[in-house]
């Protein structure tokens, strides 16, 4: 009876302090039921863009025993300790799909796409959430220049009106705005370019190589300016900015490679595929000692992909679209949240 009458006694209290963490705690969706809808909306068109073409939707494992190498990426790791592994299996989510949807297309799938939810560690902002949308898809036969044309289809049919579409090698856009060669400027031109352009503290940045300094003329100088009211497609990239692109003989050697912008925005990535299985081991292990110099964590590379290649990969082109970021544009957000339910802060 004691302990009843205990219990009895405290429920105000305790009632009181559940209203006042309900009331306190924000639980309303970050994005309105409106933004809501249009996400609902727009995977469905997606989906019927790539049914009557025939592209096969897959799903592929979010956790992995393999991670992304790229030192500009960090992955979120978890511990399965279930049967199999007593004493506990590191596994990371993906921060794309990228890996296992080229195992399918070694196994013979055919073209094939993919909606899925990708995670990304330390990156929250405007324009980032760590745990965010992409569709990602591959076209067996076809090279980066066929799926840029693929590409721009896709997205004018899911905007309210359709965009001119402009495409610009990476050379051209450097010397456009920047009057530079940014295939063969040294670092000490890169730095006096940068400077000369009025990048705040360019003066006394210490980055190391060209690939950093590139990367700061793009963000601050050009990437603002492509866009404006149209599709905008950047390609055949430094060889050295390769990623898991097929780098092009010649003199310089290029990566063919290509971003979509608009309004100043990056939304998509693509390749014209790395099929070496050898030369994609060489690109993981320069990663891993680029990590390592930089200290930062050495997650495995990704073996079975590397054995998907030795198979043998078709000849393919592949690209990474940020789904939020297009959502942003079709309804004129202006922070990735609104078009999220919860972001990370209501997550």
């Amino acid at each position: 009876m004691l302990g009843s009458e205990i219990h009895r006694g405290e429920a105000p209290l305790l009632h009181s302090l559940r209203y006042s963490l309900v009331t306190t705690i924000d639980w309303q969706p970050s994005a309105s039921l409106e933004l809501i809808k249009a996400r609902a909306d727009l995977l469905a068109k997606i989906r019927n863009f790539f049914h009557k073409r025939e592209i096969m939707e897959v799903e592929t494992p979010i956790c992995s025993r393999y991670a992304n190498t790229d030192p500009s990426i960090e992955s979120f790791t978890t511990l399965y300790t279930g049967p199999g592994a007593p004493s506990g299996l590191p596994l990371y989510l993906h921060t794309s799909p990228e890996f296992p949807m080229k195992r399918l297309l070694a196994a013979g799938s055919g073209p094939i796409y993919q909606i899925c939810k990708v995670f990304r560690n330390g990156e929250a902002g405007r324009l980032h959430n760590p745990e965010f949308s992409m569709l990602e898809w591959y076209r067996p036969g076809f090279n980066h220049h066929h799926l840029m044309a693929e590409v721009a289809e896709l997205v004018n049919s899911l905007l309210p009106e359709p965009r001119p579409v402009i495409s610009m090698s990476y050379a051209e856009a450097f010397k456009k705005w920047l009057d530079i060669d940014p295939h063969n400027a040294s670092k000490e031109a890169l730095k006096r370019c940068a400077i000369k352009s009025g990048i705040e503290s360019a003066h006394h940045l210490d980055i190391q190589n060209r690939d950093g300094w590139l990367d700061l003329l793009l963000s601050h100088i050009i990437e603002p300016k492509l866009g404006k009211k149209s599709l905008f497609f950047l390609y055949d990239y430094p060889a050295s900015q390769a990623s898991l692109a097929k780098i092009r003989e010649g003199k310089p050697p290029i990566a063919e490679r290509f971003e979509l912008y608009m309004d100043g925005m990056e939304l998509a990535n693509g390749f014209h595929e790395l099929t070496h299985a050898d030369s994609q081991r060489e690109r993981f292990e320069k990663d891993l000692d680029q990590r390592k110099t930089a200290g930062l964590p050495s997650p495995p590379m990704d073996e079975a992909l590397l054995a998907g290649l030795a198979s043998g990969m078709p000849d393919c082109a592949g690209i990474a679209v940020g789904i939020d970021r297009l959502l942003m544009i079709i309804s004129s957000a202006q922070q990735i949240e609104e078009t999220l339910c919860f972001a990370i802060d209501r997550a």
